[in-house]
């Protein structure tokens, strides 16, 4: 009979354990979350307080400082008394960002222009080779040994069908 009881504590404190297994983050409002779950993805590793396994670690900046200023604003606001406004940005913060943001727009131009290049030069590559097939004028080519061969009709008709299936591909 204590055999039974001793394996029923074992078993109700591993439950026990199981149960207290819980996680603790702050949300995106600076609101303390608690779950049994993790959080989801789109939550910073910083806001995790708590996770099974460990103890639980500070924030960086305490809550109470982050719901201070919103509580100032109201009582300010409460009370008819001028508040000061906070900067939200910083000027050199946005300066850098938007040279930033032209770098990728001039780089993403850049792109575009290389890649109408190249399709430019494809078109007129394609449309080479078809004047040359409607000529009537014999193609040869060199095969892998190095050999000259001249096209036959079949050769001829699918370098024709290729020419053309690249300027519909490349001349739009």
């Amino acid at each position: 009979m204590n055999r039974l009881s001793t394996l029923f504590a074992i078993v109700f404190c591993l439950g026990c354990s199981a149960a207290m297994a819980q996680w603790q983050w702050v949300d995106k409002d600076g609101r303390k979350v608690f779950s049994d779950r993790a959080p989801p993805p789109d939550v910073p590793a910083r806001s995790i307080l708590k996770q099974p396994g460990t103890s639980a670690r500070p924030l960086a900046v305490p809550i109470a400082q982050t719901e201070a200023p919103a509580k100032a604003a109201s009582a300010a606001a409460d009370s008819d008394m001028p508040v000061p406004k906070l900067q939200s940005e910083d000027k050199d913060l946005t300066e850098r960002k938007k040279q930033a943001d032209a770098a990728l727009a001039a780089k993403e131009k850049a792109e575009l222009q290389r890649i109408a290049k190249i399709k430019a030069d494809n078109c007129e590559r394609g449309r080479a080779a078809k004047a040359l097939m409607d000529s009537g004028v014999r193609v040869s080519s060199t095969n892998a040994k190095g050999e000259r061969q001249i096209l036959d009709d079949v050769g001829r008709a699918v370098e024709l069908k290729r020419a053309q299936s690249m300027i519909a591909a490349e001349c739009q």
